[in-house]
């Protein structure tokens, strides 16, 4: 019996209920390309499938019953990536006997965060020119489809499709990272919703932005591509101080240009922690008199709150980890990466080189 499975680096997708797998091996039966559009439309009707199950918990990849290991090593690093899979789901007619089907393609993958069919294939040609023939016998009977045929060196290409540039990818170290948090999809997605928000609350009105430099840049930027009111966009930065008590550790370095007096703000950050950089932000601005002040963040850590903040729009709540990507770095890495992911306690519980001591002193 099988089942289909939604591949995710999360609980909250479950399996559905068991059908068969039905496949044709047949392979010595094709169809002319000139023959294709004389093929009834009611013939072409693919068959969705579930596939096997062989356990119902712990990561998707471990899960499903995968016909090749390397389908099982390519699952786990759609889930490592949180890129959502099925596992043929469906299977397409692509030559008749008079009116029975004589046989049928079932692309390997199918990502429905993209509209993709994928189908792997090895390094043996002996492999990968039956699948080129199929390849092609589904794109023509099929145009709407988008279908690939991937090897393994087209992995980098995949992942710049779903969002991740290959040179980010190649320079992050695996053990670097505990997990990712946020994927691509999800922030492009709860982006969209705050710009909703934002929008819907601020109707009739203008804004101005107030970015808190560096980590909020790319946050800020696709924030503003959702909102639909006008607005204005400034920057603060701030100079923080080792060693001092807590609400004394932080000044502004760099002041925002624009008059806010009589102004709607709205403050963002990308991510509030204790709540004392926000709060002293806050008391800053406030003295300007603006019409109202609000804040929105990409990231909350309320388990680290020692001073209320009022946040008015928040992004995501995380654990209390230490995480990078979308802006946010570890001594200015990993900004870049498009996606939030944990970094490894290992890496920033490192102590700092120590200069060598000099021969000579």
């Amino acid at each position: 019996m099988r089942s289909q499975l939604l591949g995710h680096h999360s609980l909250r997708r479950s399996a559905h209920s068991d059908v068969p797998k039905v496949e044709s091996t047949i392979s010595n039966v094709s169809l002319a390309s000139s023959v294709h559009s004389s093929i009834p439309q009611k013939w072409r009707r693919p068959v969705r499938q579930r596939s096997r199950l062989v356990r119902r918990t712990g990561p998707a990849h471990s899960r499903v019953e995968f016909a090749h290991p390397s389908e099982q090593e390519f699952a786990r690093f759609l889930d490592y990536y949180r890129i959502r899979w099925q596992y043929e789901p469906v299977s397409f007619p692509i030559a008749w006997e008079g009116t029975r089907v004589a046989e049928m393609f079932t692309p390997d993958f199918y990502l429905p965060e993209h509209d993709l069919y994928i189908e792997l294939t090895t390094m043996k040609q002996s492999l990968v020119t039956p699948k080129n023939r199929k390849v092609r016998l589904v794109r023509e009977l099929y145009p709407e489809l988008n279908v690939r045929l991937l090897y393994r060196k087209d992995y980098q290409q995949l992942l710049a499709k779903a969002g991740y540039g290959a040179l980010e990818v190649q320079h992050l170290r695996k053990e670097d990272i505990g997990e990712i948090l946020i994927s691509p999809v999800e922030l492009e997605t709860r982006l969209r919703a705050l710009g909703r928000k934002i929008s819907r609350d601020y109707r009739g009105q203008s804004l101005v932005l107030v970015g808190v430099l560096k980590g909020v840049t790319f946050f800020l930027a696709d924030l503003a591509r959702q909102i639909r009111v006008p607005f204005v966009i400034d920057y603060l930065d701030l100079h923080r101080f080792a060693g001092a008590q807590p609400q004394d550790r932080v000044r502004i370095a760099r002041d925002i240009d624009y008059p806010i007096e009589g102004r709607h703000v709205l403050l963002v950050e990308d991510i509030i922690n204790t709540g004392f950089t926000i709060d002293y932000v806050l008391d800053e601005l406030r003295r300007r008199r603006p019409a109202s002040l609000e804040v929105v963040t990409l990231l909350d850590r309320p388990l680290r709150r020692m001073v209320k903040a009022a946040v008015r729009y928040v992004g995501f709540q995380i654990p209390n980890d230490y995480v990078v990507g979308y802006g946010l770095d570890y001594r200015e890495l990993y900004r870049n990466l498009p996606f939030i992911c944990t970094l490894r306690a290992s890496v920033y519980d490192m102590p700092t080189p120590q200069p060598a001591a000099d021969p000579l002193a």
